[in-house]
């Protein structure tokens, strides 16, 4: 009897362990196919932001272009010169998000993983975001009268003579689009669309991850 009770104890441990080892191998194989749709599901961000950068690189050699050929005109320097801040800008941005994304390692622990993200929603929803509202609600003002000044310099007359008293009109049509962007901005907050706002400036990309990795923890608390 004392034989058969130590071989039920010695079967019933090797199928625990059994148990435990398919089980571990079940959670690898989960977790590998997980961070493997994690990866898939960040890279539209990551396509998004490295066509980003390229039209920030365009914009700058616009703007740098534009100003070094008319050294001569101070207005149109000053159109190029903003013109080329702005394409540095939109350089660094997406470099940045880039940069958060790719030290995202989906093999880690959830927790880690979340917070890279948190990282990275905080930077497009706090700084990326406001700062290009502000600046694309401006940016038009150069970039029109630098196609002027093209059309101008191909008909060989004086742009800015012949809009020194329509200029006047410049500052408050400026004034006027960061005055709509912040209003837009504190109706969307008062009617309770700010949650949907800030998802819209972190990205269907990041939303998709965080969905994702909610299931996973819900997974290793069941």
């Amino acid at each position: 009897m004392n034989m058969e009770l130590d071989e039920m104890k010695q079967a019933w441990l090797a199928l625990n362990q059994q148990l435990a080892q398919q089980q571990t191998l079940s959670w690898q194989i989960f977790r590998t196919h997980q961070a493997e749709r994690l990866r898939r599901g960040v890279r539209p961000l990551l396509w998004g932001q490295s066509l980003q950068l390229l039209l920030g690189i365009a914009m700058a050699l616009w703007g740098i272009g534009f100003w070094s050929s008319h050294l001569h005109i101070w207005q149109a320097m000053a159109c190029g010169i903003a013109m080329q801040v702005f394409g540095t800008l939109a350089i660094i941005f997406p470099a940045r998000v880039l940069s958060l994304a790719q030290t995202i390692d989906y093999a880690a622990p959830v927790l880690e993983i979340q917070r890279r993200l948190a990282q990275l929603r905080a930077w497009r929803v706090k700084v990326e975001a406001p700062v290009f509202a502000v600046l694309g609600s401006l940016i038009w003002i150069p970039a029109m009268l630098m196609l002027f000044q093209y059309a101008a310099d191909r008909a060989g007359v004086d742009l800015w003579s012949q809009l020194s008293h329509s200029l006047t009109w410049l500052l408050p049509c400026a004034v006027l689009s960061l005055v709509f962007v912040g209003i837009a901005y504190a109706l969307i907050c008062r009617l309770g669309f700010r949650r949907q706002l800030e998802d819209s400036f972190a990205g269907n990309s990041v939303k998709r991850a965080e969905a994702m990795l909610e299931e996973i923890a819900r997974f290793e608390r069941e």
